[in-house]
């Protein structure tokens, strides 16, 4: 990373230099730390947490349909630092994994879905839960694979404030037998920035009611007289594990494959035409290392026929870190495992070191930095041994699932 990092502050981007007034993660990346920022390499525990896809999306208002709830989903590994370090993956009645969202401690008065939750989803959960009953505070908990997990945390992308901020900061806390002994946070993106507006622009109609209109009109369906629809209960969506109905194309090639013609609707400055849907021009879904040297969505997913090819299994069907990179003598994710999902090094997961998908380290944005800034000094994957070592190793880094 050379000292033209690039820091984004919500709703601008800006580039700064290794002088005159930069934030400290840009100076992070630039070689410089300020003091209160060294990282401290004499814990008994470390904890590295990222979301598990860069981005949540989901909509503000559920009283016409639904493609996506509040939900979001936080990752953690916790190693137990030594000279050959160990992965704490189960609590057996002695560790505890807490999350707050200080910023954002409620949801259910910032978003109607509670109010359509039961006639979407047959749902009663109460304010502030989602779906899988996990609220904005709780316990992450192990997933037998050495990492923990929290699903379906509803948080929004307004702050208690009233701020708009797609990225709101998850503090996690590891308490052994009650007693705090590590601490992290990790950004728990969310955004409903979805620009339906732009082509779907009935004068007098809401967007939402013009876009149901024309799935009646192209489809011979009533849609407008059954709101609210779950779009997901006749196209399958393997994110919420909807299976639809027989013969229906899964919602994502329907969306890609409707959509794949019209883009030209788009106003011509509008830039990058993926995020009419996965937010946004604000928000910066990709927002990563790739991102920051001009790799962009379609580099790696294909354009939006190829998306919604009907022979891809969406989410299942995706990307992975070895379709492009090669390096003598390292692996990448193992046959048939995404790198969300993928380990290595001891088997530590891959996000631990290298951030989430669409957010790998470094980014273009402060926040998702900040975790590895704190562990090692510099933003980046973590790449420095003594966040887990307690002493530093005498073999050359291995990059293999194995070992």
């Amino acid at each position: 990373m050379n000292c033209a990092f690039r820091t984004r502050v919500w709703g601008r981007a800006t580039r700064a230099g290794c002088i005159g007034r930069i934030s400290m993660l840009a100076a992070a990346a630039c070689g410089t730390v300020p003091a209160a920022y060294a990282p401290a390499q004499t814990g008994t525990y470390t904890i590295i947490a990222y979301n598990d896809l860069g981005m949540h999306c989901m909509q503000r208002d559920f009283s016409h349909f639904m493609i996506l709830p509040p939900y979001n989903n936080v990752q953690a590994v916790v190693i137990q630092r030594g000279i050959e370090p160990n992965i704490i993956g189960q609590t057996s009645g002695i560790f505890t994994l807490e999350y707050t969202i200080p910023s954002n401690t409620h949801s259910a008065d910032k978003t109607n879905w509670w109010t359509y939750q039961n006639a979407l989803l047959g749902l009663n959960s109460p304010p502030d839960v989602g779906v899988t009953g996990n609220g904005m505070s709780g316990n992450l908990e192990p997933t037998g694979t050495g990492r923990w997990e929290v699903t379906g945390v509803p948080v929004t992308p307004v702050s208690d404030a009233g701020i708009d901020d797609p990225y709101p900061l998850a503090t996690l806390v590891l308490r052994n037998q009650g007693t705090a002994v590590a601490r992290t946070q990790t950004v728990v993106p969310a955004s409903w920035e979805i620009s339906c507006n732009q082509c779907h622009d009935e004068p007098g109609v809401p967007v939402e009611v013009d876009i149901l209109r024309d799935h009646d009109r192209l489809h011979g369906t009533n849609l407008e007289g059954a709101q609210p629809v779950f779009c997901a209960s006749c196209h399958a969506d393997p994110a919420l594990g909807a299976p639809g109905v027989a013969g229906v194309s899964t919602f994502s090639s329907a969306m890609h494959t409707a959509h794949s013609t019209r883009m030209g609707m788009l106003p011509p400055d509008f830039g990058n035409s993926c995020y009419a849907c996965h937010p946004g021009r604000r928000a910066q879904c990709q927002r990563d290392v790739h991102s920051a040297n001009g790799v962009a969505c379609m580099d790696c997913h294909g354009d939006m026929a190829a998306v919604g090819n009907p022979a891809r299994t969406p989410w299942v069907t995706e990307p992975r870190c070895g379709d492009c990179h090669t390096r003598a003598g390292f692996a990448f994710e193992p046959p048939g495992v995404l790198f969300r999902n993928a380990e290595g090094h001891g088997g530590v997961a891959c996000f631990a070191c290298h951030g989430s998908p669409h957010a790998i380290t470094p980014t273009v944005t402060e926040r998702d930095n900040l975790q590895a800034v704190r562990l090692q000094g510099h933003a980046g994957p973590i790449d420095t041994c003594l966040v887990c070592h307690t002493q530093q190793p005498s073999e050359p880094f291995f990059h293999t699932q194995g070992d």
